[in-house]
């Protein structure tokens, strides 16, 4: 008999999967290591999702999710043949990558086709699309500060394909936190020849967003999540937002009943209680700015950011003994092991009291490591 391993592809062998934040199950544990929205989402979202628990549970969802498609397009001032949801933004940047990319080695392809780019660090999910496919892995720098290099840097250093097949782009970036302006983007777009995604999971908390760009530019998609900012996690609900042609193709790729009936049933509520939302992004945006200062104030390092999270270099001892500390006072917090993040650890900001817990953490540890 064969050993089971032995069936398995070779490529899939070699994968180094994506590795989720912590989900551990333990009473009374302050959760800061995912950037999840500490808020409930709108009363008329649960409501909603309450009244839609009965008979339709057996029946299969809107195969194309139309009714959220068509109130996206409302949302964004757009047709909604430009729109298509995903479960998560996570599967439609899967799709992105059989759609526009050849496998490397593919009869015909060239080392751009084959090639899915983007800045490093940002989203540790990009490099494990690409390597599942067989794709060609190219690992850009960021600049200082985490910024994105100019056009004229990144054709200098040769780092960046400008033909490349695909491009991922967070914006703003993750895990940083870092802004970047609409026009840097436009100035990287207007560069690049191939497909370039705009990773878009963390906009709300930013001070402006790209959209436009996927309107000026048929080339150019924008990923949006219901996850992050607008509080459904629970339910896998992402879009793009892009050219007809390039939206037809991630249609003609994506699995059918791709998006559960209770998730699309969320996201439309949600679209109909927008205030309830930007109330909620005012009050994380504060607490993010109370939380900086006042680590600021301790000694930490505490980049700027334009995100629902902070990325912050402790003082005192290294990222890694805060992580542990930290731990042990039940509150949990995000640490990476990569070289280039190994002395950051990045915090989301969670409700006023959680804030408020992990600062009196912070003290208490800071006291007996200087006593």
């Amino acid at each position: 008999m064969p050993r089971p391993q032995s069936l398995v592809r070779p490529l899939v062998r070699a994968l180094h999967p994506y590795t989720p934040g912590e989900q551990p199950r333990v009473r009374g544990l302050i959760k800061l290591n995912t950037n999840e929205n500490p808020y409930s989402p709108s009363p008329k979202v649960l409501d909603a999702v309450r009244a839609a628990v009965d008979g339709r549970l057996r029946l299969y969802p809107d195969p194309s999710a139309d009714r959220l498609r068509e109130g996206l397009a409302r949302f964004h001032g757009c047709e909604p043949r430009q729109v298509i949801v995903g479960n998560g933004s996570d599967e439609l940047l899967a799709l992105a990558v059989r759609s526009f990319v050849e496998p490397a080695g593919a009869h015909g392809s060239t080392e751009s086709r084959s090639t899915v780019q983007f800045f490093s660090p940002s989203y540790s999910l990009y490099p494990v699309l690409a390597a599942s496919h067989g794709a060609s892995v190219r690992s850009v720098p960021l600049a200082e500060g985490f910024s994105i290099p100019s056009v004229g840097a990144l054709r200098k250093s040769g780092c960046f394909d400008f033909r490349a097949a695909l491009t991922l782009v967070t914006t703003p970036n993750a895990p940083s936190g870092a802004g970047y302006s609409r026009e840097t983007l436009r100035g990287l777009v207007r560069a690049t020849k191939g497909v370039v995604v705009l990773d878009e999971a963390y906009v709300d908390f930013a001070e402006e967003d790209a959209l436009q760009l996927a309107f000026d530019h048929p080339h150019v998609l924008v990923s949006r999540t219901f996850s992050k900012a607008y509080s459904l996690c629970f339910q896998r609900v992402g879009y793009f937002i892009g050219h007809p042609d390039l939206i037809g193709a991630l249609h003609a790729m994506r699995d059918s009943y791709n998006v559960n009936g209770l998730g699309q049933i969320a996201a439309e509520a949600t679209l109909r209680d927008l205030p309830h939302y930007r109330r909620g992004f005012s009050r994380i945006k504060r607490t993010r700015e109370h939380l900086r200062t006042e680590l600021a104030a301790m000694g930490w390092e505490v980049l700027p950011s334009q995100t629902n999270f902070l990325m912050c270099q402790p003082a005192g001892a290294s990222a890694r003994e805060w992580l542990e500390w930290l731990r042990e006072r039940k509150i949990l917090v995000r640490w990476f092991s990569a070289p280039e993040l190994s002395k950051w650890l990045r915090i989301t900001v969670g409700s006023e009291a959680e804030a408020e817990a992990l600062l009196r953490a912070v003290r208490m540890v800071r006291e007996t490591i200087s006593g």
